[in-house]
């Protein structure tokens, strides 16, 4: 393995650190693991070095306090172990970083302050001012409030995002393990990985994890490195120091492809499609294909309810979801709209009508359900 300068040389760097690597095996914050990481973190902030750091373990450290043994399978009860949690949690980063007269500042997100777009925006200019004041980010997801139906799932995608919202020259994302490998790495057999420079290098691959008293595992943090469009470096909390130096510790994803506007990050990655719009054979050409509009003439159907601004998924005859976009109009509105030309549409019902159902600029290509790189 070779050095990696550009981990080292990174003006502005997310590091993301799993519940494994903050808590105990009873669910309560290790005051040793998270001063050992925030020193690590210390001594990158005082070489230049602006740090964003998200942070799980807040359900992990409510487990203690509210008497329960492992993480709990109801939402109801994951609000309450993280609403209990997160105030220790904070409180003992509050402590640790003031050793080194930093002080930290908290910003919980959900998927849906990313999916709509004055929150997303208002989420970006706060992290940037913290930083601008000298101030570390802690970032989390707000498990006190998020639900089921939108949530991040896991801080490994957390990261991600957050490293395109903030606009960030790499991540370094603390696992349990410490680098990825062709299979469980407590089996005989299994190959550590050193680098990966695309879908190639992953294939035949078995991705798992632990998953102690987190909810990501190998796929999680490999999905992750693949939507950052930075270099990302997976390793344990054991070796962070070395991680963000540039050694060739764990392992170093090569960024994949272009980097995404953050506008096209956030439409692929942190919304969910309030509803489906089917498109003819010719549209998903015109749209996949060809980066055009999604017009009206192409539409041969509508599901769901949803209102103009909302994200839609866009399908195929078949049913498969091939783009997702922001649409112009509400879904009891397409149906009079389906097969007719625009021209048609403003001659007959007035020029408000000429538009697209979803322009291209608010349209991201999605290929087997996933964002299409």
């Amino acid at each position: 393995m070779s050095a990696r300068p550009t981990i080292a040389k990174a003006r502005r760097i997310v590091v993301k650190a799993g519940s494994s690597s903050l808590t105990t095996s009873e669910g309560t914050i290790d005051a040793d693991r998270i001063d050992a990481l925030v020193d690590v973190l210390a001594a990158r902030r005082a070489a230049g070095t602006e740090v964003v750091f998200v942070s799980s373990g807040a359900i992990a450290a409510g487990l203690g306090p509210l008497g329960l043994s492992r993480r709990p399978r109801d939402l109801a009860t994951q609000q309450a172990a993280a609403s209990v949690g997160q105030g220790r949690l904070v409180a003992r980063y509050t402590s640790s970083f003031a050793r080194y007269g930093l002080t930290v500042g908290q910003v919980l997100l959900t998927a849906d302050d990313m999916m709509r777009r004055s929150h997303h925006r208002n989420a970006q200019r706060a992290i940037h001012q913290l930083l601008a004041l000298g101030i570390v980010p802690i970032v989390n997801e707000n498990d006190t409030v998020a639900t089921d139906e939108i949530r991040f799932g896991d801080n490994d995608r957390l990261a991600a995002l957050v490293a395109h919202l903030t606009r960030a020259d790499a991540v370094v994302l603390l696992s349990d393990v410490d680098a990825l490998y062709t299979g469980d790495p407590r089996r005989p057999g299994a190959r550590r990985i050193d680098e990966v420079h695309g879908p190639e290098d992953l294939a035949g691959i078995q991705l798992g994890g632990s998953g102690r008293v987190g909810t990501g595992g190998m796929v999680t943090k490999v999905e992750a490195a693949r939507i950052a469009g930075v270099p990302v470096v997976l390793t344990n909390a054991a070796q962070a120091a070395s991680a963000l130096a540039g050694e060739p510790v764990g392992t170093y994803f090569h960024p994949q492809g272009t980097r995404r506007s953050t506008r096209h990050l956030w439409l692929a990655h942190a919304t969910t499609g309030q509803g489906r719009v089917v498109l003819d054979a010719g549209a998903v050409e015109a749209v996949v294909r060809r980066g055009k509009s999604l017009l009206p003439a192409g539409v041969t159907g509508v599901e769901g309810e949803f209102a103009a601004g909302d994200p839609v998924d866009l399908c195929d005859p078949a049913g498969a979801v091939v783009a997702r976009g922001l649409v112009n109009y509400d879904a009891g509105e397409i149906p009079d709209l389906m097969g007719r030309s625009t021209r048609w549409l403003a001659r007959e019902l007035g020029p408000e009508y000429e538009r697209e159902i979803i322009h291209r600029d608010d349209l991201v290509i999605l290929e087997g359900g996933g964002p299409h790189e």
